[in-house]
């Protein structure tokens, strides 16, 4: 992808050398709060034998939005802040492209908002580095990119380009550039209000159910990351369609379930099959418009 002499967007929050993880969720006096619940869990004989050490802390941790790794120090991270971390060269430089891309993504939805008669409303796109505070709770690493509607965000650690790169077999920008369109196709379903639709839609139906509906969402957003590769004309370069097709691939529910436990389980997809996610991002690029991008939400 030919990106470096684009235009960077404004709607970037760089909060990558922030010491998120000391400001979880619910601040210094949540933490002061958990600690004795935890205290008190790992008591239980009950909580001991069912749960495990371990998985008392981590749940409990999880629920209040912390990570479960600072409370093996609880003096530490309530009297001492944490180190600023160090943003290197690299990090920078993803930084910048991330931005272009997302430049992009404003200038493509933009347009196709306006020849509907509508106005595109940029979202905001948060970069960080091991957690953060998002208007849905925390963000951690662990959980990947991810749009949060309540405040009109998209969060991403880039250390899930690392990811992408190494353990998916996902290497090249444009594998990096789908996942951020990817993301911000939820922003455009949040606007159409598809995503308000599906969230009604699943409150009244089985598990399995909801995850079918959710499927078709992730779909849905995969297919509007095409439509905007459709629009980037000569910005592109060879190969780059295909990485992208690509991480769709590596990152299919039955791929990472067969990579993760040896064998699919189709009732528990929640973003679709490699073969699904693949069809979806190429209608979107081969059709180019919302019509093309019918999943049956």
């Amino acid at each position: 992808m030919k990106w470096e002499d684009l235009r960077s967007s404004s709607n970037v929050e760089d909060l990558r050398g922030s010491s998120n993880f000391a400001r979880g969720s619910g601040g210094r006096g949540s933490l002061r709060f958990i600690i004795p619940l935890v205290r008190f869990l790992l008591g239980s004989k009950l909580g001991r034998k069912v749960l495990g050490v371990g998985a008392v802390v981590g749940v409990v941790a999880y629920f209040m939005g912390f990570n479960p790794l600072s409370l093996l120090n609880t003096t530490d991270a309530l009297t001492h802040p944490q180190p600023t971390q160090r943003v290197s060269k690299n990090d920078d430089k993803e930084a910048r492209f991330v931005s272009a891309v997302l430049a992009q993504t404003e200038d493509v939805w933009g347009m196709i908002f306006k020849k509907h008669g509508f106005r595109y409303k940029e979202p905001k796109l948060v970069l960080y580095r091991g957690g953060t505070r998002s208007g849905c709770g925390h963000a951690s690493s662990q959980m990947g990119p991810f749009y949060c509607s309540a405040d009109k965000k998209v969060y991403l650690d880039l250390g899930f380009f690392d990811e992408l790169r190494h353990n998916l077999n996902s290497p090249g920008d444009f594998a990096q550039a789908y996942v951020v369109a990817h993301e911000i196709g939820h922003h455009v379903q949040d606007l159409l209000g598809t995503l308000d639709k599906s969230h009604r839609a699943k409150r009244t139906v089985s598990k399995k159910r909801a995850n079918a509906i959710q499927v078709k969402v992730e779909l849905q957003a995969d297919c509007y990351a095409g439509v905007w590769a459709h629009y980037l004309g000569n910005i592109l370069e060879d190969g780059d369609i295909q990485e992208a097709l690509n991480a769709a691939s590596q990152i299919g529910d039955d791929t990472l379930q067969k990579k993760a436990q040896g064998y699919v389980v189709p009732d528990a997809f929640t973003h679709g099959s490699s073969k699904s996610r693949m069809k979806w991002f190429k209608k979107g690029y081969m059709g180019g418009t919302l019509n093309s991008c019918r999943t049956g939400i």
